[in-house]
């Protein structure tokens, strides 16, 4: 029997009146059309067979199809239609992992889906499609790393992370390196329960596995013993002690009067792109000082360790770097990153869930903003440390 044009168009148009009847013949044409492409498939191919069909469910615009994608025996087979609905799919996994990621909660992100995609998505939904990258983030905190770097920093934020039905704040150290062209890269996001330097006895010994050889200073908080941890491993290493927390530490533990004038002698113990001084002239000024102050404050007494020379170790350094390895703000900067990411949630369910979001952040930063050379490490050149020559390779 042949229909006219108008008959035809009449009957579809009685068939799509309503919502159900729409979906069932859409579902009917996309069936005929991979089940058509199939049979193209076997006759271009004389060794392949058919092998029945796979049950899917596709959802677009509101409506839920069911398709039946046809096989072939040996599983070569493709519709064309799926690569198109597989395309879909990914476009939606990787928004819901891109809104995961700048710190919207699952259920925020359901609720957005219904708005653009017509489809309500549960929590559980949601945490699956946008974990459908945790692969790439992991394999990326992996890769193996450059023999060599200027600079390494070191510091760590703290978390609330559930763990063994308890919620508690929890360290996760970020490391952060200065490549020989004057750009950076997260190197390490790694998770200690709490901020300790025995925490690091194995953690420069993975980097010397994935492929680092030499490190030319380690910047990193006045942790007891890390200068220690870090030594084993990389015993060349010059290590610098973050100043900002140092004066942070000492303001903060004099009466109100006395801050400015503390202040202010600090920033002349502490001068600043001035090759002129050496950590040595640094350290002896600073002990003076804690010698000036003592008497009234006798906590300060701690600080003419001698372990506190490692405060001093940007002097020896060219002037042109010593803002940028004086303290471990870079760091600090990419923290407050993380926590923009994660304040929205009360907790994490759990330490690999932080380290997916964190390293999530920082694989981004390292793709974008940390690209930009900066243009101070050109000056990186011959040192002296300690009375040591120090050959450093000029970028």
């Amino acid at each position: 029997m042949e229909l006219t044009q108008l008959q035809i168009s009449e009957i579809i148009s009685n068939y799509t009146s309503s919502s159900a009847g729409f979906v069932a013949l859409q579902s009917l044409i996309l069936n005929s059309l991979m089940s058509h492409e199939r049979e193209l498939f076997v006759s271009e191919n004389r060794h392949e067979q058919c092998n029945g069909f796979r049950p899917r469910r596709w959802y677009s615009h509101g409506f839920e199809f069911s398709l039946r994608i046809p096989r072939s025996r040996s599983g070569n087979f493709y519709p064309v239609l799926l690569g198109l609905i597989r395309s879909e799919s990914e476009e939606r996994a990787h928004l819901f992992n891109l809104l995961y990621t700048k710190g919207l909660t699952t259920e925020q992100i359901g609720e957005i889906s219904e708005c653009v995609y017509g489809r309500s998505y549960s929590k559980q939904q949601v945490s699956y499609l946008a974990s459908s990258c945790r692969e790439d983030v992991e394999q990326w905190l992996r890769r193996g790393l450059s023999p060599h770097y200027l600079a390494v920093y070191i510091d760590a934020t703290f978390i609330s992370t559930r763990r063994d039905r308890q919620v508690s704040k929890e360290a996760y150290y970020t490391m952060l390196g200065v490549l020989e062209d004057g750009s950076r890269e997260v190197i390490s996001v790694v998770n200690h329960p709490t901020e300790g330097a025995l925490c690091w006895k194995d953690e420069p010994d993975a980097l010397k596995e994935r492929g680092v050889k030499t490190i030319d200073l380690i910047i990193s908080d006045a942790l007891t013993g890390i200068e220690n941890a870090v030594c084993a491993a990389f015993p060349c290493a010059a290590h610098q002690f973050c100043v900002a927390h140092l004066k942070r530490q000492v303001i903060n533990a004099v009466s109100h009067k006395d801050k400015s004038a503390v202040a202010r002698e600090l920033s002349e113990v502490f001068p600043m792109e001035d090759n002129s001084v050496d950590s040595l002239w640094g350290y002896e000024h600073f002990v003076n000082f804690v010698g000036r102050w003592e008497k009234k404050y006798p906590t300060f007494r701690k600080y003419k360790a001698h372990r506190n020379m490692a405060y001093f170790t940007y002097m020896d350094f060219p002037k042109e770097v010593q803002r940028c390895i004086y303290t471990t703000n870079w760091i600090e900067r990419l923290n407050r990153k993380y926590k923009r990411t994660v304040n929205m949630r009360t907790s994490m369910p759990s330490e690999q869930a932080v380290i997916f979001l964190l390293g999530s952040v920082a694989m981004e930063e390292t793709q974008t903003t940390y690209k930009r050379k900066i243009y101070q490490f050109k000056s990186w050149k011959e040192i002296n440390i300690n009375g040591k020559s120090k050959d450093h390779i000029d970028v």
